[in-house]
């Protein structure tokens, strides 16, 4: 009888939970930590290959996240996943996606009557959305220092919110 954790390490989705024991997991992850260049792969029989760079840095983040509790899936960034797929990945509902894609923010494929979409280009869209965010928060950040917001009231506050609210729409209008 299988498991629910030797379901998720056989399933053809590729997640693997970390082990339900996490002591080999937390050895792992500090030997890691210490240890910032690769080593060599000991196999069974004594066999011993260097671990090339890239897999190194690969298996430092799979070891972290485990630790940390969390399911891995390593995937090639050129896979093609559905738009469900894709939804589930942004966190958003297929919808979304479906909206994201026919605006042109994320690029897709349609090989057959329904779309794909490569990981790299979900992940290339997840970093141009935190860029985009983090810019408006600094601009935001920025506004509200040259207000004098940091040393004003909060009724002082609710005025330059208002007034932020008002240039943005009014900004929005002449687009």
């Amino acid at each position: 009888m299988a498991t629910a954790h030797q379901t998720a390490v056989d399933s053809d989705d590729g997640l693997v939970f970390p082990p339900e024991d996490l002591d080999q997991m937390l050895n792992l992850a500090r030997f890691l930590e210490v240890h910032s260049e690769p080593g060599l792969l000991l196999g069974p029989d004594g066999e011993q290959v260097p671990l090339p760079e890239e897999v190194y840095r690969v298996l430092r983040q799979v070891a972290e996240a485990m630790r940390e509790g969390n399911a891995i899936s390593v995937a090639p960034t050129g896979l093609l996943l559905t738009t469900q797929e894709a939804a589930d990945f942004l966190g958003v509902s297929r919808p979304t996606v479906v909206k994201l894609l026919e605006e042109g923010a994320i690029p897709f494929e349609r090989p057959s009557r329904h779309r794909r979409v490569q990981l790299k280009e979900l992940v290339a869209y997840q970093e141009r959305r935190r860029t985009e965010r983090r810019s408006t928060l600094n601009r935001f950040t920025e506004e509200a220092s040259q207000s004098g917001l940091y040393d004003g009231t909060p009724e002082d506050y609710v005025t330059a919110l208002k007034l932020a609210r008002h240039r943005r729409a009014g900004s929005k209008g002449t687009s």
